[in-house]
């Protein structure tokens, strides 16, 4: 690993989730849309084909939430949604399967719409990157918040069996697919399905996360809140604004940046 040079709110009405906000733009776009349609039908010209709506419909979302200051990632999925449901309705695909399809994204992602936490998958180097950052002269207790498919808990576990590591995750299939892992590998470590912000962070030497840019004020006034003197917190890839980390690693295998507070 390579050390780098330091670098330098309670829940939100439901209105103002970015999910929510998408979907209303996305309903006024589309009132747009036809209403243009309607108008250049007026002043003589033909009528929109589906298609031309669906991109019109698609860059006036787009606008919409740029000039709302969302993140890029919403002007992009608000940008190609028309036009990739007008492709999938042409398919004729079976109506189950659209029910399939939204049962399992229901269950892999649970309550993003709240949380504005999306399943961020990490990886080895930010395990090992975790790993060389975790206390080696006595055994600690580790919690991986957002824990996902459970691979971190389950690989600093193996490598630190004198230690306690737990993950939490809220989503259903990640959890129980965490669950399935530790059984099969028979490793000791612990999965629990709930919302991290009920844990009480004090009982935890090393809280570890890969959340989103937008939960990680409420996890520092949380962690400074609860955490003991002495206790680790760790970020993977996302820095909390306004903050100085103590720890700034970059994994020599690639990947992104590990942020350590030392509390």
């Amino acid at each position: 690993m390579a050390l780098l040079p330091n670098q330098g709110e309670g829940r939100r009405p439901v209105w103002r989730a970015p999910a929510v906000q998408a979907l209303l733009l996305f309903v006024l776009a589309l009132v747009g849309a036809n209403a243009i349609d309607i108008l250049a039908q007026r002043a003589g010209l033909a009528a929109f084909s589906p298609l031309q709506t669906a991109l019109l419909h698609g860059v006036l979302a787009a606008l919409l939430a740029r000039l709302r200051r969302m993140a890029v990632w919403w002007w992009f999925i608000l940008l190609v949604f028309p036009v990739a449901a007008l492709g999938v309705a042409r398919l004729h695909l079976p109506s189950w399967l659209f029910l399939a399809v939204f049962l399992f994204m229901l269950v892999l992602f649970w309550s993003t719409f709240r949380s504005q936490v999306p399943f961020y998958p990490s990886g080895l180097p930010a395990w090992n990157a975790v790993a060389q950052c975790l206390p080696a002269d006595r055994p600690i207790r580790f919690m991986d918040i957002g824990s996902g498919l459970g691979g971190a808990v389950l690989e600093l576990s193996r490598r630190r069996p004198d230690s306690d590591f737990t993950g939490i995750e809220i989503a259903p299939l990640p959890w129980a697919v965490s669950r399935v892992r530790a059984a099969w590998a028979a490793n000791r470590c612990r999965f629990v399905r709930g919302d991290y912000l009920r844990l009480d962070f004090a009982d935890y030497d090393v809280i570890f996360a890969y959340l989103s840019p937008a939960a990680m004020l409420a996890l520092w006034q949380k962690a400074s809140a609860e955490m003991r003197p002495g206790s680790l917190l760790l970020s993977y890839e996302f820095h909390i604004p306004g903050t100085e980390p103590d720890i700034v690693m970059q994994p020599e295998e690639g990947g992104r940046v590990l942020h350590g507070w030392r509390m």
